[in-house]
């Protein structure tokens, strides 16, 4: 018993393991979702099988991806039959050709490497995820500050945060709270495709932090007097720092510039 216990421990800590046990929690996540009862809903992580079971209620079909292999052995014989478990790290697995959404308790250790994938996912129509409190407000502008990836993406995707999750709501209990934060592909897009690598350009210029503000950065290549007419038109003051300014004030100044 005892070394049982102890490999679990173990692979809890190599897979970054904290199941989701609250079931309000659980239906909270499945209910931001919206999901129809028709749809293709991908889960990243599905641990023990809480928000699956949940997921296998509201949506067409679900196909999960665990990379701990009793984890998904034992998933896969309890799974309800419009459920398919795959044994494989997320990361690697190609994204469906049709549309599908995503939802999950994501890992917190990588985040990051399933919003790159989600973001890369032709056929995503929506992400719902259970994540890192802090991570989850950093991308949807809490503290009314806003990071690179969030402006950068603002065009064709909406971050938005539905509310805290607290550290009870896991076992084992991790160390922070969570969020749950959802990722939508707009319908229509806020700019054409062909502007996209203009809009990147001149985010990722402005994130450099050259000059100590947003206004000196893109002063680097654009001429001072435009830069500072097209703050004006945002109702931005020029020494106002990168991260402190919207998505829609750096729509506002691209449309200028």
């Amino acid at each position: 018993m005892h070394g049982r216990f102890r490999g679990a421990v173990e692979r809890r800590r190599v897979f970054s393991q904290n199941f989701l046990i609250d079931p309000s929690v659980v239906r909270r996540v499945v209910g931001v979702a919206g999901l129809r009862g028709t749809e293709l809903v991908v889960e990243p992580g599905p641990g023990e099988g809480a928000l699956t079971r949940c997921l296998a209620r509201g949506a067409g079909r679900v196909l999960a991806y665990e990379r701990d292999g009793r984890l998904a052995e034992r998933l896969a014989r309890r799974a309800p039959p419009n459920v398919t478990v795959g044994h494989a790290d997320f990361r690697t697995v190609a994204p469906p050709g049709e549309e599908f959404h995503l939802v999950g308790n994501i890992p917190f250790s990588v985040t990051a490497g399933i919003v790159a994938w989600c973001l890369a996912a032709p056929a995503l129509r929506a992400a719902t995820m259970v994540t890192q409190l802090e991570y989850a407000r950093k991308r949807t502008g809490g503290y009314r500050r806003w990071t690179l990836l969030t402006v950068s993406t603002w065009p064709e995707w909406d971050w938005s945060f539905h509310g805290s999750v607290p550290r009870g709501a896991f076992r084992p209990v991790p160390g922070v709270d969570a969020a749950v934060m959802r990722l939508v592909r707009r319908e229509r897009r806020l700019l054409p495709p062909e502007r996209m690598r203009s809009w990147r350009r001149l985010v990722e210029t402005g994130f450099t932090g050259r000059g100590g503000s947003l206004a000196a950065s893109l002063a680097g290549v654009h001429s001072r007097r435009r830069v500072l007419a097209a703050f004006a038109r945002a109702g931005l003051d020029p020494r106002v720092p990168v991260g402190h300014v919207s998505p829609a004030e750096w729509l506002t100044v691209f449309a200028h510039l």
